[in-house]
Parts: structure tokens; C-alpha cells; sequence
């Protein structure tokens, strides 16, 4: 028998959490996770699960606009929907989101330092555009309307002092720019305190291929 729709969701968000657990890219019940389910609604864990071990009962229903609607005896949703909120509201072609605090990611997001998106071909097409998001509070509405002003922008945000916020049109493609982000940024803090001097690619040759290389098309930003 075949499952239905919200059962393979929140099972392949069930991976994706100990994916992310079993890889460094999350700890305990840091961060929340999410998938959109249909065009007006979206899976997220609920408020203090563990990432590498989700069930079915640790996912709550939202609404992609407006005020969720408390039931009873329903899991209580991350405090974070308002960010999550905010990229599936702005963004029509984003299908997952994942926030974490991974060691490498959190450390650059607490650093000021920027990203660099030139040495491979992972940084380069997931890495292309990175935006920075000052602190608020998590769970705020001041932090969910922060992150809806750079969410056209880019498809990973560093969330200052906080963590990372990466989204993309299917679990697997957020999972694997969350993955890249944390390698790149794990290579920045090593290189430097190993003294290994890393080359960046030229402009032209990352332009080149972002456009011609047929690797993927390349990303249509809004801004």
C-alpha cells in the first residue's frame, strides 16, 4: 500500500533531520525543519523534538499565510514558523527549509567574515548568493520580517549569532547547500589556522560556469 502524501513527507523530513544529525549539520533539538505540503500549507517539526530522532507525531501543520489555528491534542509547531513562514510566503518555488546551528556555519555567522563562493563547483552553484541577518530574538516577529527582506535574495541567510537558515526546492538540494555551506565554512576556519592558502577560481571562469557549463540552470534571483 502506498503512503499517503503527508506520510512520505514527513518521512523524508524524518531523513533529512538525521541526515543532518548524523553529518554535524545539527545537534540535539537545535533547529527546525520544514517541507511544503500543497501550495498553502507546510510540515515543520515541532517545538523541542530531537532532529535525529523525529516521528510522526513531532510535525505540526501550518499555513503558509496568516495565523495558525491552535487544536488540541495537535503538536505545538518550532517557535521559528515565523521565518519558515516567511520564505514559503515570498518564495512560490521553495519547497524546504532548514534552520540549524551547525559548528562551522554558526561560527561564521557570529564572525562577520564573508563566504566565499569560488573554490569548487559545490560553492559555487549553492553558495552563489549568501546573505547576512542581524539578531532577533528567535521565534520573533521581528526576526521572521528580517528574514522575509533578504529571502528573495538569496537561498541561504546567515542568521547573526544565531545560526544558519537554507532553502531550496526540494529537501535534498536544501540538505546539500546546508552541507556545502558548513564544508566551506569549515574549510575557511582550518586553512587559515593550518596556514594553508586557498586559490579562488576568477570572476569569469565562476560566471562562465554558473552559465554555460550545464551543471544546473542557473538561479533566477528576485533582487
Amino acid at each position: 500500500m502506498k503512503a499517503n502524501p503527508e506520510q512520505a513527507l514527513w518521512e523524508r523530513l524524518r531523513d533529512t533531520g538525521k541526515y543532518m544529525l548524523d553529518n554535524g549539520l545539527a545537534w540535539g533539538n537545535s533547529g527546525n525543519i520544514s517541507a511544503r505540503a500543497g501550495n498553502d500549507n507546510f510540515l515543520i517539526t515541532a517545538s523541542g523534538t530531537d532532529m535525529g530522532e523525529l516521528t510522526e507525531g513531532d510535525f505540526a501543520l501550518c499555513p503558509v499565510s496568516g495565523h495558525m489555528e491552535s487544536r488540541e491534542g495537535s503538536p505545538k509547531p518550532s517557535k521559528e514558523v515565523p521565518m519558515h513562514q516567511a520564505v514559503y510566503e515570498l518564495r512560490p518555488d521553495i519547497n524546504a527549509v532548514l534552520h540549524a546551528s551547525p559548528f562551522y556555519g554558526t561560527m561564521i555567522a557570529c564572525s562577520g567574515e564573508p563566504i566565499p563562493a569560488d573554490w569548487f563547483v559545490e560553492a559555487m552553484y549553492y553558495l552563489e548568493r549568501v546573505e547576512r541577518v542581524p539578531y532577533y530574538h528567535p521565534g520573533s516577529r521581528e526576526l521572521g520580517e528580517a528574514v522575509r527582506a533578504k529571502a528573495g535574495a538569496a537561498n541561504i541567510l546567515l542568521l547573526e549569532n544565531h545560526g544558519v537558515l537554507v532553502y531550496d526546492t526540494s529537501l535534498r538540494e536544501a540538505r546539500m547547500a546546508l552541507h556545502t555551506l558548513e564544508t566551506v565554512c569549515r574549510m575557511m576556519v582550518e586553512s587559515r589556522s593550518s596556514g594553508t592558502k586557498l586559490h579562488s577560481l576568477p570572476a569569469r571562469t565562476v560566471d562562465g560556469f554558473l552559465n554555460d557549463s550545464g551543471y544546473r540552470s542557473r538561479r533566477k534571483w528576485s533582487k
